[in-house]
């Protein structure tokens, strides 16, 4: 069973991710990685969730998300919308990121 829908029906493609105030991205020079540090919280990125990130800023809707990571990675678009939207979405989920 496939939670597609729900994903779509909580970030669709014309929503504006973004981060929630005091979530920001930072890189670890010491363990050469990038984190998303949030109160009390702290993920480690791998580089497809960094790359994800550093194209939300609250003012490019999801689609032009997609579309700027299928083109700087030459990736069809359909992977890269099904990957971000999950990754978005556990960030939603984890009070983390918001869509407008």
């Amino acid at each position: 069973m496939s939670d597609a829908p729900a994903a779509e029906a909580t970030l669709p493609d014309a929503a504006r991710p973004r981060l929630l105030r005091g979530v920001r991205v930072k890189h670890d020079a010491v363990r050469g990685m990038d984190v998303l540090l949030a109160p009390e919280r702290a993920l480690k990125l791998d580089p497809i969730g960094a790359a994800i990130l550093a194209e939300v800023d609250g003012t490019r809707s999801f689609a032009e998300i997609v579309a700027r990571l299928a083109a700087r990675y030459n990736a069809p678009a359909e992977q890269i919308s099904g990957d971000a939207r999950t990754f978005l979405v556990s960030l939603i989920e984890r009070r983390m990121a918001e869509a407008a």
